[in-house]
């Protein structure tokens, strides 16, 4: 297991440009508009990060581990609820070979909707806040906030 000293945003950009430029080349489901940027990665108080991590396909809270104690090591596929200030949030269990395990929750998938990566980007950095305030909306009769929830939306 790849462990995270520092804060893993440059790391992060560089494996998923190079995702972006190869395997994902040319998929439809890309969006020309976004780039790859990491935003707003901060430690937890388990010694993991957990950030946004924005790409031309997707939009997803990635948790990377800092420290092997307290880290759930769980098989790839396998799901994870993570808490935070804002709730209960359900991540996936995934690995790249030169990151690692780590734990992805899906936010926006494909990521069609940004006309400009600034707009990505300012709802990246709102995420991200987000995540650590108090519940921002009444979630009823669910354990689990929606993403629409998680970003003070209705419905």
């Amino acid at each position: 297991m790849r462990l995270w000293a520092t804060d893993p945003s440059a790391e992060l950009e560089t494996v998923f440009a190079e995702i972006a430029r190869t395997r994902m080349a040319d998929v439809p489901i890309c969006n020309a508009a976004l780039q790859v940027e990491a935003v707003g990665f901060r430690r937890l108080p388990s010694g993991g990060w957990v950030g946004v991590m924005i790409t031309p396909w997707t939009i997803n809270l990635l948790c990377l581990p800092g420290q092997v104690e307290g880290w759930p090591m769980l098989a790839t596929g396998s799901k994870y609820d993570w808490h935070f200030p804002s709730g209960d949030y359900e991540f996936t269990v995934a690995e790249e070979y030169r990151l690692g395990s780590y734990h992805l929750c899906s936010m926006f998938s494909p990521a069609l909707e940004f006309a400009s990566h600034e707009q990505a980007r300012l709802t990246a950095l709102a995420m991200a806040q987000a995540l650590f305030a108090e519940t921002l909306a009444p979630v009823a009769d669910s354990a689990q906030p929606t993403r629409r929830a998680f970003l003070g939306l209705r419905g």
